[in-house]
């Protein structure tokens, strides 16, 4: 007896090539379903017009962040940065009316071109400046602020298969290092530094800087960071500091211990400030 399968969009009957080869009727497969007369007319004005905006604020940037940039032309076609972010404009405005497949397929040739892969759905503000970019990956929920700069490798990521908010939201004058993964729905606070290859995934405050694996907040300083602040590698290391705590604790009881040898007495130890950073 023959099985029927039903193509899990409109419920039609599939053939035999297209049950071989996916759950969905051709009609379905090649149905775009969008129509221009859903689009909200002053809406497309004004995310055109933000188009052009950030464009502007983009390529200023890489001027304002880049010491090694040198002319427009040079910027537009040699830094894959800012032509992963200009790719991400189009493709979300492209998202923001609803059409289909195009978003993504831009998205994907971004990634092809740039080695840098935005989902067309993530929210991106205004001086965002992508470093060399290779392997920088930002999900479809994740929200960026103004003023962030991301250094290769960085990652926005979900720890969720949901449909729901996913990814970081990161706040404004934020930069993070080469390598750094941010995951889940976390938020880092405005004026924040996050160290090379630091793996955060806990929320952070604003006028912080966080290093480590898992990422451990270092510092909480009250002043904000400089707007532009390259120096993301001058940062203190904590497993560094844990040894050296530990090391001191070591030569304090070893100390106390050949002092009990020497006395024959009982020594009560108070660890004090060696305990302290542990």
């Amino acid at each position: 007896m023959e099985e029927y399968l039903q193509c899990l969009s409109c419920g039609k009957n599939l053939s035999c090539k297209e049950k071989e080869k996916h759950s969905y009727c051709a009609h379905c497969l090649l149905d775009l379903n969008f129509s221009v007369k859903e689009i909200n007319r002053v809406e497309l004005d004004k995310n055109l017009q933000k188009i052009l905006d950030f464009f502007v604020s983009d390529v200023s940037s890489a001027f304002n962040k880049d010491p090694a940039a040198k002319s427009i032309l040079e910027v537009l076609t040699s830094y894959p940065g800012i032509k992963g972010v200009l790719l991400y404009r189009i493709a979300h405005f492209f998202w923001q009316i609803g059409m289909p497949f195009i978003p993504r397929y831009i998205s994907d040739i971004a990634r092809d071109l740039t080695g840098i892969e935005i989902h067309p759905g993530a929210e991106i503000g205004s001086e965002v400046f992508i470093d060399h970019g290779a392997g920088v990956v930002i999900g479809e929920t994740a929200e960026i602020g103004n003023n962030v700069t991301l250094y290769s490798g960085v990652v926005l990521g979900g720890v969720s298969l949901e449909h729901k908010k996913r990814h970081p939201t990161i706040g404004n004058d934020v930069v993070i290092g080469t390598g750094a993964k941010l995951l889940g729905p976390i938020t880092v606070g405005d004026n924040t530094r996050i160290g090379s290859n630091s793996v955060v995934v806990k929320d952070v405050p604003p006028n912080s800087v966080v290093v480590g694996v898992p990422g451990q907040i270092i510092s909480k300083e009250g002043k904000k960071v400089k707007k532009i602040d390259l120096a993301h590698g001058d940062l203190p290391d904590p497993l560094v500091i844990t040894i050296n705590a530990l090391n001191s604790r070591l030569e304090f009881l070893e100390k106390k211990l050949s002092v009990d040898k020497n006395h024959h007495n009982t020594v009560e130890i108070n660890y004090g400030e060696y305990g302290a950073g542990i």
